[in-house]
């Protein structure tokens, strides 16, 4: 990004706004082109979402170029120029929309921060880094910006196209009161990222079950296994538990007692937990707990927490024995490798392993 006001923390709800309106601005009929469109999308998912409408971009614009994580450029609509991104360059992490013309410029630019804030879904509140306006000036700095890092892997006719363009909008002056049409679009902006999802009366997310853990179909819908979400973009700590059954509690103790019991191994269970994290009951002695943007430190440090506040329910309830397993990762796959946990959390009960840790060959092992 070039040099300008430090940029803003901004959610993906946020920037799927800005986008959507840049490219609603790209496809208007004006008089004012050639058009140049350039977006980074970081994962083909998330393109497959606008492929309708960057089919309709490219069929108007002079060129378009889409970039994307991947070995060998995706395929793209007539007309659209790919460009594969390495995991590792810096523009794998970028999200940016620019659309510029002689007379007119839009663009959004941030980088992915690898976290989250509370939100409906984990997609709708990963952060990034950046900033947006409809500024041709500043449009003009990102596409000569973007042409410099794309330039040896775009063809000359792309090159020339964008080229062109460029010449032309250096020739002409900035449209007069793109400040006063920025404000008025910023409002809008702003009001939409505050509004309530899912019409009134409507929870975000659904809660069946004791307090503290979310039923399934919440799960899947805050986690985006029933929408458009990608694998290599946030990090998500997943901790399998699984807490052993107290041995004829019921018959010991009465019902009663054992149903304070499991409120106990609830709270205690998920004491650890951020606002943000969740946590679901997979079987009658099995947890899973869902813990976005955590290093493996942090959620080792996690599971060692569970450990000791469920340890602590002995106080409480001294005839009760609670055997504690867990298994602990850190995944950018998805969907998030569930089974491989489960997995992980029996072997850990079998080998009477306290935390065990999955790698991504998903082979279990004691954490040291």
């Amino acid at each position: 990004m070039h040099d300008g006001p430090a940029p803003e923390l901004l959610t993906k709800r946020s920037l799927v706004t800005v986008s959507h309106a840049i490219e609603r601005s790209a496809l208007a009929t004006a008089e004012d082109g050639p058009l140049v469109v350039i977006a980074l999308f970081q994962r083909m998912p998330y393109f497959q979402r606008e492929r309708a409408r960057y089919t309709r971009i490219a069929a108007g614009a002079a060129v378009t170029v889409v970039g994307l994580v991947g070995q060998t450029p995706p395929e793209l609509p007539d007309g659209a120029y790919p460009v594969a991104l390495e995991e590792t360059e810096e523009l794998a992490r970028e999200w940016s929309v620019v659309a510029l013309t002689p007379r007119f410029g839009a663009s959004l630019v941030a980088r992915d921060r690898r976290e989250v804030v509370a939100a409906d879904t984990l997609e709708e509140g990963r952060l990034f880094a950046g900033r947006w306006g409809f500024r041709r000036d500043e449009a003009l700095h990102e596409v000569i910006r973007l042409r410099a890092h794309l330039g040896d892997r775009l063809p000359p006719a792309a090159l020339t196209a964008i080229d062109q363009v460029l010449r032309r909008v250096r020739d002409l002056p900035a449209t007069p009161g793109e400040s006063r049409a920025e404000a008025a679009l910023r409002l809008m902006a702003e009001r939409v990222d505050r509004a309530p999802r899912g019409g009134p009366g409507r929870s975000a997310e659904p809660v069946a079950g004791p307090p503290g853990l979310v039923d399934e179909p919440a799960l899947r819908r805050w986690t985006g296994m029933d929408g458009v979400t990608a694998a290599g973009t946030l990090p998500v700590a997943l901790i399998g538990v699984r807490i052993g059954d107290p041995t004829r509690a019921a018959e010991r103790f009465g019902r009663r007692s054992t149903a304070r019991e499991a409120q106990a191994v609830i709270a205690a269970l998920t004491a650890p937990l951020r606002p943000l994290d969740r946590a679901i009951r997979l079987a009658p002695d099995e947890y899973l707990l869902v813990l976005p943007a955590l290093s493996r430190e942090e959620a080792l440090a996690v599971a060692g927490q569970v450990h000791t506040s469920v340890a602590g329910l002995a106080r409480s309830y001294p005839f009760v024995s609670f055997a504690v397993h867990t298994a602990v990762t850190v995944t950018d796959r998805r969907p998030m490798p569930v089974a491989e946990v489960r997995h992980a959390v029996e072997w850990a009960a079998r080998e009477g392993v306290p935390i065990a840790t999955v790698s991504r060959e998903t082979v279990a092992s004691a954490a040291h």
